[in-house]
């Protein structure tokens, strides 16, 4: 378990620091362009305090214990929902290229959905954890879990941000299989749902005009196509090697989202094919990690937790990464760890200090178990 523990915290540890700096390093290229010195530091003293504030009420979260944390899921998925639709109402949410996805509070925005994709988890996980253990399945409790988590989902695709809800979505399949829910209760809704949900995407002017240019950047580089051909010359005139860090040209206002969405394809710029190989692999040991120790917990719901959390923060990873590269239509997801927003970050250390809270507990039952005194 310790070293698995070691691999899992030390990965997201090198992320977060290569993150930093690559927050720093584009940030640095708008304010040269802009002229604006006195915003040299601010998006990453911006980024450093959603860091502080969110390791801070991760000890909280060690104190509390992630037990106690599921059991105020309920509380805090229905809290998202509120903030969902709250992000739907004129005036209060805030509409930035045709889409209501954030709140402003006290001058920082706020994205709901990067909380509600880990509340509709870790909610199924505390109201369905236990069929793995007495292995009696109750329809009536969960098709009435199901239709909570699906309140979140509608509204998110209403924003819209099909991306996100894609990820909530593949989220409860997968724990519909890790809870060991019967395949004939959920097989046949979820071919309809998908049938239904691919047809009224494909009707959204939006998602054909996405798809349109995934097949055919070229088609519109000035309009829509502009981004994802920005990243394929970014990450193309990286070469092997890279340029070096800081030696970015794309950065310079010609990829836009720099410091969020699109963050990796200056980093494989800089760094070149192996950069972003190295970067994937710190990803991937963080995946196996996570299955490593899930594996080790004897309780359900803990082994849920960390199965949830790396699959999330690692899916996520997959996803924006296929976005830069090209090999999936943009869907706006962040790079955990690595992408600049509060929201993203303050969310994805909830889900890490969730695991580390299961290690906790397993290392104290685990030299309950060991010592003198349990022998006797």
């Amino acid at each position: 378990m310790k070293w698995f523990s070691f691999g899992y915290l030390g990965s997201i540890s090198i992320i977060l620091c290569l993150g930093l700096l690559m927050i720093f390093n584009t940030t640095s290229a708008e304010v040269i362009e802009v002229g604006r010195w006195d915003l040299a530091f601010h998006a990453i003293i911006r980024q450093i305090l959603y860091l502080i504030l969110s390791v801070g009420m991760g000890f909280g979260l060690l104190i509390l214990g992630y037990k106690e944390v599921l059991k105020l899921m309920p509380l805090l998925l229905v809290l998202s929902i509120v903030l969902l639709a709250l992000v739907l109402v004129p005036g209060v949410g805030q509409k930035i290229n045709g889409a209501r996805r954030w709140i402003s509070l006290l001058g920082n925005s706020i994205q709901p959905s990067e909380f509600a994709k880990y509340a509709i988890g870790f909610f199924f996980i505390e109201k369905m954890g236990d069929n793995l253990i007495h292995n009696n399945f109750d329809y009536k409790k969960f098709f009435k879990v199901l239709l909570i988590c699906l309140i979140p989902i509608i509204l998110t695709v209403l924003e819209p941000d099909n991306g996100t809800a894609l990820i909530m979505f593949m989220t409860l399949c997968g724990l519909f299989i890790l809870t060991k829910i019967p395949l004939k209760v959920w097989l046949l809704p979820l071919i309809v749902i998908m049938t239904v949900g691919g047809a009224f995407a494909l009707q959204m002017p939006h998602v054909q005009k996405r798809i349109e240019v995934f097949r055919n950047p070229e088609k519109d580089v000035l309009g829509k196509g502009h981004q994802s051909y920005q990243s394929k010359v970014a990450i193309g005139s990286g070469g092997f090697w890279g340029k070096g860090i800081g030696s970015s040209l794309q950065k310079f206002g010609f990829l836009p989202e720099a410091r969020s969405d699109y963050i990796a394809a200056i980093f494989a710029e800089e760094t070149g094919f192996m950069g972003l190989c190295c970067l994937i692999i710190l990803y991937l040991i963080h995946l196996v990690s996570g299955v490593a120790i899930a594996m080790k917990i004897r309780c359900p719901k803990g082994a849920l937790t960390v199965l949830l959390s790396s699959f999330l923060i690692s899916l996520q990873a997959f996803i924006n990464l296929g976005v830069i590269s090209c090999l999936l239509p943009s869907k706006g997801t962040n790079l955990p760890f690595f992408s600049h927003g509060g929201s993203s970050l303050i969310s994805s250390v909830f889900a890490v200090f969730m695991v580390l809270s299961v290690i906790k507990q397993y290392n104290k039952g685990s030299k309950r178990y060991h010592s003198p005194s349990s022998s006797i």
